[in-house]
């Protein structure tokens, strides 16, 4: 059992990657802001998450239980705290040029109903392909997966990689 440090922060966190959903206490320090955490230089190598939960959804949705899974960055396509968990979103609500477009994430069998923050005089396809980034914040999600009914979580925010998802607009 790891013993927590006092200047250290457990936070729930949900961890994405192409054939699993991670689901477990994430230990950081307490001045991190655990919603962007993936996009600074103190972001590790692995993702160690305790009492880890790992779900393989398919036809035959496997479900695993550990006291400690390491997951590598690299194979994480997208990140967000548990429901519930308090953050501040990455951006100024009052910020002018700036709006909010619906859209659905596509990972694998995961769908996550949401919006995403682009210039006023641009296009998403032309914000995509202007803008080379690491991880994309998307708002207000509902994430689904037919092979898991009983999976509904609604989260403020959450980052993902814009090359591992599909992004799909319904007028």
């Amino acid at each position: 059992m790891y013993e927590l440090k006092d200047n250290e922060k457990i936070t729930p966190v949900m961890i994405y990657t192409d054939d699993a959903l991670y689901h477990g206490k994430l230990i950081t320090r307490k001045i991190v802001r655990v919603n962007i955490f993936l996009r600074t230089e103190g972001a590790p190598t692995y993702m160690r998450l305790h009492e880890a939960q790992v779900i393989s959804p398919g036809s035959t949705t496997r479900t695993k239980k550990f006291d400690e899974v390491f997951v590598p960055l690299k194979a994480i396509a997208c990140f967000h705290t548990a429901p519930n968990v308090e953050i501040d979103l990455d951006y100024e609500a009052g910020e002018g040029n700036r709006r909010m477009v619906p859209v659905t994430a596509i990972l694998n069998s995961f769908f996550l109903n949401c919006t995403t923050r682009i210039s006023t005089q641009t296009e998403l396809s032309s914000a995509l392909d202007v803008t080379r980034m690491e991880w994309l914040s998307l708002y207000d999600a509902k994430i689904t997966n037919p092979y898991l009914p009983q999976l509904n979580i609604q989260i403020p925010m959450l980052i993902a990689r814009p090359e591992r998802i599909v992004l799909g607009i319904m007028n």
